[in-house]
């Protein structure tokens, strides 16, 4: 990951990105990330990314998915013993 120093901040700008820092209990680095990231991207639910997955596959994509696993649920008796 590259690094980017910044010069050049006013006081209470800095001052305010450290209190930010105290009250969440993060570092100065994870604070600014957080503030870059939501003025470039902003923030989604956590569960955002599991949405992207969730319920996009067709029928057909699922039971290919189904045929594709099939061999996994076979129980192999002779292990077990």
């Amino acid at each position: 990951m590259q690094q980017i120093t910044i010069r050049g901040i006013d006081p209470e700008v800095e001052q305010e990105i450290r209190r930010r820092a105290d009250q969440n209990q993060k570092s100065i680095n994870q604070t600014i990330k957080e503030i870059i990231y939501e003025q470039i991207r902003p923030v989604k639910p956590p569960t955002s990314s599991l949405k992207q997955l969730s319920g996009r596959w067709t029928q057909e994509d699922a039971a290919e998915f189904e045929s594709a696993v099939k061999f996994c649920e076979q129980i192999d008796e002779e292990m077990w013993k």
